[in-house]
């Protein structure tokens, strides 16, 4: 059983999802959002992110942690504000021990919902469906969630190719 966390930074919302992973099973654990105060500094926001990050590392012991890569947002200085709030909870992982693996949007919508452009709501979708939750879960927490679905496929799609050369046919290994 692998642990995973996955990370959506904001500088506003941090997402975040725990999944449970076994071969291609995976289970729910948690998932959530770490808000920071509206009207609070930049430096103030990114301690309560990177406070945030550590308590959830802290209490489920992941033992990988995958996030968002940066991408350019609306504008440069909400690409800084995102890229700092990504690199607290970078830190907060490092300084715990975690590995770290990073994903583009596209390529976590790409292995959630089978389109590098799916809505939001997309996503929530289908991170409902494939880990069998009652219902939506928050925007931020299903984007988490799918980072680390993302991670997951990567992880297991790259095991089973350094295994190439060994196949299975009607059950049996062929080499």
């Amino acid at each position: 059983m692998t642990l995973i966390l996955g990370i959506d930074p904001g500088s506003r919302v941090t997402g975040y999802g725990v999944i449970n992973t076994a071969g291609s099973r995976q289970e729910y654990v948690t998932s959530g959002c770490i808000r920071t105060a509206d009207k609070a500094t930049l430096p103030q926001k990114l301690e309560e992110i990177f406070s945030g990050v550590s308590q959830v590392i802290a209490e489920h012991e992941p033992d990988e942690f995958a996030i968002e890569k940066i991408f350019m947002a609306r504008s440069a200085e909400s690409a800084l504000k995102l890229g700092h709030a990504r690199g607290v909870a970078i830190v907060a992982g490092v300084n715990q021990g975690v590995p770290i693996y990073e994903y583009e949007a596209r390529k976590v919508k790409q292995a959630v919902v089978g389109t590098g452009a799916a809505t939001k709501s997309q996503v929530q979708h289908m991170v409902k469906v494939l880990l069998n939750l009652p219902s939506n879960p928050q925007q931020d927490a299903a984007d988490a969630l799918a980072i680390a679905l993302c991670h997951i496929n990567t992880q297991f799609t790259l095991s089973r190719m350094q295994g190439q050369g060994r196949t299975f046919r009607r059950g049996r290994l062929v080499e």
